[in-house]
């Protein structure tokens, strides 16, 4: 067997999951197996909050017999990880623990925006026309266990995303104490949702075109393998399949579509959504590419290899989604540009200093991005508020702990700087996060100084080491005291944390 072995595990809220795939620069991705244990954690942890010990049981025996057929693979790497379930059950460390303990292995809990970031890849892994698809205007509706993501791409650009907290499980749940009392079933569940939609519409979609829905999720999966279209149908089509299911229990609809009961069972919640959305939409074109998370880890771990490249740009996807956000907060388009194109610079011409890389340089980016969007709210209180907006918005691709580090960067680039013993009594911080962040909010600094008039004077900006100094050098015909004055009381934050002296020269232009 030629390249690396990569194995992916999944654990979900109805099943525990791993592929294992073969990759090289020659012959890309390919899985060679997939391995499937049924076993619903979500339905306790929704309805109790918690995961009981009989569960952990059960999922250190399953993970100890993937580790057994790892090793008969001979597997280069795992990663292992959880989402929904594991998400929002209250004893989560405590089930991590005991899987560490009783099998050697570090489960990882993706967030929200870092799970639908792994599937979008997946989406682009599986399906060859993802870039062509999404130069039109395109959703992908992700129907999960506890949530529900809606995703906007138009012209290649991700335009927002958004999560509803009313996934299959949670929908399940709620009719599973009223279904004996009405038989409109399909009516509550359009119920709950039509609000949720008919909001995400009017606020993002408003007079987009919508051509393409990109379904996610195993119910609409199973359906477009079961009647053979080959990962797509049409809008008259997919209603039609619906019209012919939507009054079949679960137990029929798990003997007739040949799939597992745990599936069916959420089958007529999820179809539903998509049903609304089409219909909301208009959107005449289904692509079904029947993804899993592991789809995502296993493209992850190939991009890290430099095993694989894809054309679509996910990074990007990243940097739109938090430029979509400051355009809600009517952050200044140019003032931002300036900034950035200033913090860049700084951190490029600091590289021999600061010790970090690509995914830093993208956090200062985001930071960059985001740092005026509390002034929306309080002018004079922008920093607190910037920090609360930025921790409420789900950044697609980001985890939970960037989202934070980020949010501190933004409050702390004008709020007074604090110990790490005061910083960590109210978060979760470790001190290379605290280190990290104060890295990045003296680099914010010190360009948000080069731009304090808002008025873009400078043309080019260039950062070089010299020595213990570091020279910026700005190209500009305009007057540029209020700069240099602000520039001044940024250094000594700056000098503390790099031991270096920053200095702005001006070069004129003729």
């Amino acid at each position: 067997m030629q390249g690396k072995i990569f194995a992916a595990v999944h654990i979900g809220s109805y099943a525990i999951e791993m592929k294992l795939f073969s990759m090289s620069s020659k012959a890309g991705i390919q899985e060679i197996d997939h391995i499937r244990a049924r076993m619903e954690l979500g339905r306790d942890v929704f309805r109790t909050g918690r995961i009981r010990y009989e569960f952990i049981d059960e999922i250190c025996t399953v993970l100890n017999d993937f580790v057994r057929i790892m090793k008969e693979y001979k597997a280069d790497s795992c990663r292992i990880c959880a989402t929904a379930a594991l998400r929002e059950a209250k004893n989560a460390l405590i089930v991590l623990e005991q899987i560490r303990v009783r099998t050697g292995l570090s489960v990882e809990i993706l967030s929200n925006s870092e799970q639908r970031y792994y599937e979008y890849k997946s989406i682009a892994l599986k399906e060859n026309e993802f870039q062509k698809i999404i130069q039109k205007g395109t959703a992908i509706v992700d129907v999960g266990e506890g949530n529900i993501q809606l995703s906007l791409f138009d012209k290649d650009k991700l335009i927002t995303t958004q999560s509803i907290l009313l996934g299959a499980f949670r929908m399940q749940e709620r009719l599973s104490a009223i279904e004996n009392r009405t038989p409109n079933i399909e009516g509550i569940i359009e119920e709950m949702i039509e609000n949720e939609l008919r909001d995400f519409k009017q606020m993002y979609i408003k007079d987009r075109k919508i051509e393409n829905i990109i379904a996610v999720g195993d119910p609409v999966s199973y359906m477009i393998k079961l009647k053979g279209t080959a990962g797509s149908i049409t809008k008259d089509a997919f209603l039609s399949f619906y019209d012919q299911i939507r009054s079949l229990s679960p137990a029929d609809l798990a003997d007739n579509l040949d799939i597992a009961p745990e599936i069916a069972a959420i089958t007529l919640p999820s179809l539903i959504v998509y049903k609304r959305f089409i219909e909301d939409t208009d959107a005449q074109n289904l692509f079904t590419p029947g993804i899993h998370l592991a789809d995502g880890l296993a493209y992850e771990y190939a991009e890290d290899k430099k095993l694989v490249t894809l054309a679509h740009n996910f990074e990007n996807d990243i940097l739109a989604a938090a430029k979509s956000t400051a355009k809600r907060y009517m952050n200044s388009k140019s003032h931002t540009a300036a900034l950035e194109k200033a913090a860049l610079a700084i951190f490029d011409g600091m590289k021999k200093v600061h010790g970090l890389g690509s995914r830093e340089r993208l956090l200062l980016q985001i930071a960059v991005i985001l740092h005026d969007c509390g002034k929306y709210i309080s002018m004079s209180r922008n920093a607190e508020c910037s920090y609360h907006i930025i921790m409420a918005t789900e950044i697609i691709g980001l985890s939970h702990k960037e989202r934070e580090i980020i949010a501190n960067t933004v409050k702390y680039n004008t709020a007074d700087w604090e110990s790490f013993e005061d910083m960590s009594t109210r978060k979760f911080y470790s001190k290379k996060d605290y280190l990290l962040t104060a890295k990045l909010t003296a680099i914010l600094r010190l360009a948000n100084a080069l731009d304090r008039s808002h008025r873009q004077k400078f043309k080019s900006i260039k950062a070089s080491l010299r020595d213990s100094d570091l020279v910026v050098t700005v190209e500009s015909t305009e007057d540029m005291t209020l700069e240099m004055t602000s520039f001044a009381t940024k250094t000594a934050f700056f000098e503390e944390v790099y031991s270096v002296r920053p200095v702005l020269k001006q070069k004129k232009l003729l």
